[in-house]
């Protein structure tokens, strides 16, 4: 079987560093879901404005590098313990498919691209081809009571995000929200602890800098980026 993307991935979030882990845990994060040309019609979308969510299927697109060996290093077993690569949802995988599930913010027809779907929550960067899209549904898609194996046994402690006014004017007010709740996932290496080292992450046009020291981020610094793609 031969699949091609049906659609692209629009998001703030430009390098694969930063990107939220999972879908959900940036709840306010904005992105768009832009269709490709054979599938810009109003059809094709009709009744998903019912929905409140979507499953995503979609490519590991800038992990070029083959899987290599079984086992991967989850982050939330701090990237230094090993679990079996179907064990986990790790990016590195055989066919580097990821599936997620993410907010429907609303779906607009649109002029020149046709019908978009903003989204929000995604864990995809920008540029993600993505292979699919199938509407969520509580009856067989949601299990509240099921095991979720290391994950239940390794909290997680979302970290305190300090950023001044001045530089949180350098976003929308809806940017600002994707991006606490992004720098609260902690976007370093789960092996780095250097409270002296200005980490950088590219957020919608800018790079921001930041700390972290005790549990709190501080933004230090943002700044324009000059790679930033115009569209």
């Amino acid at each position: 079987m031969t699949i091609t993307p049906i659609a692209y991935f629009r998001s703030p979030m430009t390098s694969k560093f930063g990107v939220p882990r999972q879908s959900g845990l940036a709840d306010d994060l904005p992105g768009m879901i832009v269709l490709e040309p054979e599938y810009r019609r109003e059809e094709a979308v009709r009744g998903l404005e019912q929905f409140d969510y979507l499953w995503l299927i979609w490519e590991f697109s800038a992990n070029p590098h083959e899987q290599q060996g079984l086992t991967v290093r989850p982050p939330r077993l701090g990237g230094n313990e090993r679990v079996g690569v179907f064990a986990s949802r790790s990016p590195f995988r055989p066919n580097r498919m990821g599936l997620s599930c993410v907010y429907i913010n609303k779906v607009e027809i649109t002029k020149d691209l046709g019908p978009v779907i903003h989204v929000k929550g995604a864990d995809l960067m920008d540029g993600t081809p993505i292979y699919d899209i199938k509407p969520y549904v509580t009856y067989a898609d949601c299990h509240p009571e099921a095991r979720s194996g290391f994950v239940d046994e390794r909290k997680w402690q979302p970290l305190e995000v300090v950023m001044t006014d001045e530089l949180a004017a350098c976003f929308s007010q809806e940017e600002q929200a994707g991006l606490r709740q992004v720098l609260a996932q902690d976007p370093r290496p789960r092996y780095h602890d250097d409270a002296g080292r200005v980490y950088g992450m590219p957020f919608g046009g800018r790079d921001v800098r930041f700390q972290v020291s005790g549990g709190v981020l501080t933004v230090v610094e943002v700044v324009n980026n000059r790679n930033y793609p115009q569209r």
